[in-house]
C-alpha cells in the first residue's frame, strides 16, 4: 500500500522489541510475534474455524491476549475479549451471544472458567492460558505443535466487542469483515496514524484493559506500524508516570478518570518523573472536564489530544491541543463521518443548539442479535447515533453535553449531569463523583450527587453543605445537587466508565 506505515509483523526487523509488559518485564520481538500469530492461525483452522467464525476470551492484560488476537486477525476470525470483571453468567452470555466456537480463559479465573464451561455444552473448544484449568486444554501446548508458517487462506479478521453494559445487558458491535490482506491498513486507520504521527519510532503506553475497544485496537495498530507497545496490567497513577520515564514513551491513550487520579497525586510525587518524551497523549471514552485538561496541558505541555468515537466506528471527531485551547470543551471536528445534531422530532438543529448527535456517511454496524436496538440507532436517512447529546458551533466543532439516557427532567427542565460532575470533580475534597436523577414528588426528578471524598476528608452533613454551596456559587441552582450521599469508592468499569445504573437502582427501586 503506497505510503502506508503498516506492514505484516514479519516485515519488521525480527529482533525489534514489539511488546513489553510493565509489571513483569516480559517482552516479545516482532519475529516472535510473527511466528506465534501463524501458530494460532494454524490452531484455529485445525479446530474447524474458517473465515467468519468466532472465538472469545476471558484473559487479563498479558502478552498472550495480544498474541491470540494477532492470530485471529490473520485468519479472518471475529474475536471477542470479555471483561474479566464479569460474572460467569455474564461472561457465558457473551460467549453464547457472539457464537464463539472456541473459548480461552486465563488460569487466574479458573473457578469462573469451569462454571462457564458447564454452561457452554460440548460444542465450544476450551483452552486455558497461563496455567491449568480442569477440562481445558493448555493453549501453549496446542500452539507448540503447530507450524510457524502462514496459513494458505489468510485474510484480515475483526474484533466483535461488547459494550460495558452501563445501562443494561452489554451488546456486541458487529461490522462486516473487510477482506483486506494481512498488514493492509484501513484508509480510516491511515488517517488516524497520520493525525497522531504514528510510525515505527513510536513507543506506545497502554494503561487500560485490553478487552476495551480503544486500547485493543490502538495497541494492535501500533504493532502494525512497527512501534513498541508498553502494556500495563493495571492502571496505577504513579506506575504510569514511572513507565513513561523508564521506556521514554512517545504516545499513550487515557480516559479522563486517569488524568484526575494522576493530578490528585502530591505535587512533589508528580515532579519526580520525567514525562518530557510524551508527544501525543490521547484521551477519549468520556467528556473531560475543562479544568482537568487545562491542568494536564500545563503539566505535560500541548500534547493532549482528544477524539470522540465509539466501538461502532460510525464517526470520528478529533481535536489537537492547539485547537482545543481555542475551542475549550470541544471534542473536535469530523475526521470521517458527517456529524448532525437533531431534535426529538429528527429535525436538524442550527449551530449552538443542543440535540442528539448522529453521523452520516460512515460505517454500517449492527448490535448482534438485537435488531430492535440496531433499528433505533439509525434514522430514516441512514444516519446513526451512539445516544450522545451535544451541539456544534459555526465552525463545525462538536461539543458533548451528556448521554441522552442520563438526562434529568426536573420541573420540566432538562438537566445534563455531566456539567455538574465536571465542576464537582475539580473540588479538592472530591476524589470521584456521580450525578444523576432520583424521584421527586413535586419536580418528577431531583439532582442527586454521590461523592467519594479524597483520602483523609470526613464525609457527613458538614461536607454535604459545603459542596452544595460551592456548586451553587458556580452553576444554576437547578443543575446543582439537592442532596449528596457519600461512598468509599464509586463503581466504575475498569475502562473508567461510571456504572450509574448501579448507583441509581436503590433510589428508583
Amino acid at each position: 500500500m503506497p505510503n502506508s506505515p503498516t506492514r505484516r509483523l514479519g516485515d519488521w526487523p525480527a529482533d525489534r522489541v514489539a511488546l513489553t509488559l510493565v509489571e513483569t518485564g516480559e517482552e516479545r520481538t516482532y519475529g516472535e510475534l510473527e511466528a506465534v500469530a501463524n501458530r494460532y492461525a494454524r490452531l484455529f483452522r485445525s479446530r474447524g474455524l474458517g473465515i467468519g467464525a468466532g472465538i472469545a476470551m476471558c484473559v487479563e492484560n498479558r502478552l498472550e491476549l495480544l498474541e491470540i488476537c494477532l492470530g485471529a486477525l490473520r485468519s479472518g476470525l471475529y474475536y471477542t475479549a470479555a471483561s474479566t470483571y464479569l460474572t460467569a453468567e455474564e461472561t457465558h452470555y457473551i460467549v453464547d451471544d457472539c457464537g464463539a466456537k472456541l473459548f480461552i480463559a486465563s488460569a487466574r479465573y479458573a473457578g469462573k472458567a469451569r462454571d462457564i464451561a458447564g454452561r457452554c455444552g460440548g460444542d465450544v473448544a476450551l483452552f486455558s492460558v497461563g496455567g491449568d484449568i480442569e477440562n481445558f486444554e493448555p493453549i501453549e501446548t496446542a500452539i507448540a505443535q503447530m507450524p510457524a508458517e502462514p496459513i494458505a487462506d489468510e485474510t484480515t479478521g475483526q474484533d466483535l466487542l461488547y459494550s460495558s453494559g452501563t445501562t443494561g445487558r452489554p451488546k456486541g458491535v458487529k461490522v462486516p469483515l473487510s477482506g483486506r490482506k494481512v498488514g493492509e491498513a484501513d484508509p480510516r486507520g491511515l488517517a488516524v496514524y497520520a493525525l497522531y504521527g504514528v510510525d515505527e519510532s513510536v513507543v506506545y503506553l497502554s494503561p487500560a484493559p485490553l478487552y476495551h475497544a480503544a486500547p485493543l485496537r490502538y495497541t494492535l495498530g501500533m504493532l502494525a506500524c512497527g512501534g513498541r507497545c508498553v502494556v500495563m496490567r493495571h492502571f496505577d497513577p504513579e506506575a504510569a508516570l514511572a513507565a513513561i520515564e523508564r521506556y521514554r514513551c512517545t504516545h499513550s491513550q487515557w480516559v479522563p478518570t486517569m488524568f484526575v487520579r494522576m493530578l490528585k497525586l502530591p505535587h512533589e510525587l508528580r515532579a519526580r518523573y520525567d514525562v518530557s518524551s510524551m508527544k501525543v497523549a490521547i484521551h477519549a471514552a468520556a467528556p473531560c472536564p475543562v479544568p482537568v485538561k487545562e491542568q494536564m496541558i500545563e503539566w505535560w505541555g500541548p500534547v493532549i489530544y482528544e477524539y470522540y468515537a465509539g466501538s461502532e466506528n460510525n464517526g470520528f471527531c478529533a481535536i489537537s491541543p492547539q485547537e482545543w485551547l481555542a475551542h475549550k470543551g470541544s471534542v473536535g471536528r469530523a475526521l470521517y463521518g458527517e456529524p448532525h445534531v437533531l431534535d426529538e422530532d429528527g429535525n436538524e438543529l442550527p449551530p449552538g443548539e443542543t440535540g442528539v448527535i448522529y453521523f452520516g456517511g460512515a460505517s454500517d454496524f449492527e448490535y448482534l442479535n438485537d435488531p430492535e436496538k440496531t433499528k433505533k440507532a439509525y434514522n430514516e436517512l441512514g444516519w446513526s447515533t451512539l445516544g450522545d447529546v451535544g451541539y456544534m458551533d459555526e465552525n463545525g466543532y462538536l461539543y458533548l453535553t451528556d448521554r441522552k439516557s442520563y438526562m434529568i427532567i426536573s420541573g420540566g427542565v432538562n438537566v445534563y449531569p455531566q456539567e455538574t460532575e465536571n465542576l464537582l470533580i475539580t473540588h479538592p475534597k472530591i476524589a470521584d463523583v456521580a450525578v444523576f436523577g432520583i424521584p421527586d414528588e413535586d419536580l418528577g426528578e431531583q439532582v442527586k450527587a454521590v461523592v467519594q471524598p479524597t483520602q483523609g476528608v470526613e464525609a457527613g452533613p458538614s461536607l454535604e453543605a459545603e459542596l452544595i454551596a460551592w456548586c451553587r456559587e458556580r452553576l444554576s441552582h437547578i443543575k446543582c445537587p439537592k442532596s449528596i450521599d457519600f461512598m468509599d469508592q464509586l463503581p466504575r468499569h475498569p475502562t473508567g466508565k461510571l456504572l450509574k445504573r448501579i448507583l441509581k437502582a436503590p433510589y428508583w427501586d
